[in-house]
């Protein structure tokens, strides 16, 4: 599965989508390591809630980003269709919001990884669950 996500990156008729794809989250994921640290080390939340809070801002960043640019072939037009995609983004990512934050209390809690670090590894074990829900209903 890994060996071919990093092949369809290179090649294959998904290539420049996939890639699109990930730079957006690339992006949105340092944006929301950001908003988690200030939330947990300047606004003094629990690094959980701040997770969530910051996961969802981001869900809206990367809804924006990836209609303009990744799937702009098939993007979301007019007020009705681009808030029903943005409906529809939010109940794809928002259904991996369960997978983000339990990977990261898993990696804080029992492996003792700094709140960070375990954010990083949600984003990307929930990242693949996100394109491949995103790919198949949001712009499908």
């Amino acid at each position: 599965m890994v060996r071919s996500f990093l092949r369809n990156l290179s090649s294959g008729p998904l290539a420049p989508q996939l890639r699109r794809f990930v730079l957006v989250g690339t992006f949105t994921a340092g944006v929301q390591m950001v908003l988690l640290w200030l939330l947990v080390d300047i606004g003094r939340l629990n690094y959980l809630v701040g997770a969530v809070i910051a996961i969802e801002i981001t869900i809206v960043l990367s809804y924006v980003l990836n209609n303009a640019w990744t799937f702009r072939e098939s993007r979301n037009t007019g007020w009705e269709e681009y808030l029903f995609g943005l409906l529809k983004t939010n109940v794809v990512r928002g259904t991996a919001i369960p997978i983000q934050v339990g990977v990261l209390f898993a990696l804080v809690e029992w492996a003792n990884f700094p709140y960070l670090v375990g954010n990083g590894g949600g984003i990307v074990v929930s990242g693949i669950y996100r394109y491949v829900l995103d790919v198949r209903w949001t712009w499908g």
